[in-house]
């Protein structure tokens, strides 16, 4: 299967997305009042989030071009993101943080993740067969 070329300015804008989540991120947890086992844990998140929205973008992905993938693996990356989800908002929710940081740190999150999924997107489309551009044809050949 072929696919177009993804454009520089959209693998740019990707790898920039996913490293400002995660530094706006990660800066946030560095100048937070809180506990060190409470920074870890929310760095924890944040690392099982992008890895298992890494992996449900490359299990959907395979499933679309025909490689196949066990129904476990794809339902455990599924179970995977959504709970990395869940466990961060139940962090949040429970936190003692202003609703500004705690909003700060719920978009930060999901920027990455949605970050995370596109960089992935792009190293497999750069991985594959890229379509040559179609020439164009003419009434008047």
């Amino acid at each position: 299967m072929t696919t177009p070329k993804t454009s520089n300015a959209f693998v740019a804008a990707s790898w920039f997305a996913l490293l400002a989540g995660m530094a706006a991120f990660m800066i946030g947890l560095w100048n937070a009042q809180m506990l060190l086992n409470e920074k870890g844990y929310y760095f924890t998140i944040l690392m099982y989030g992008l890895f298992s929205a890494i992996s449900l973008q490359k299990s959907v992905r395979d499933q679309l071009d025909g490689i196949p993938v066990t129904n476990i693996y794809y339902g455990l990356s599924w179970f995977s993101t959504i709970l990395s989800i869940a466990l961060l908002a139940v962090g949040l929710w429970n936190a003692t943080l202003t609703l500004s940081e705690k909003g700060f740190y719920a978009m930060s999150f999901l920027l990455s993740l949605f970050a995370a999924i596109a960089v992935q997107k792009n190293t497999r489309d750069s991985q594959g067969k890229v379509m040559a551009p179609e020439a164009p044809t003419s009434a008047y050949n």
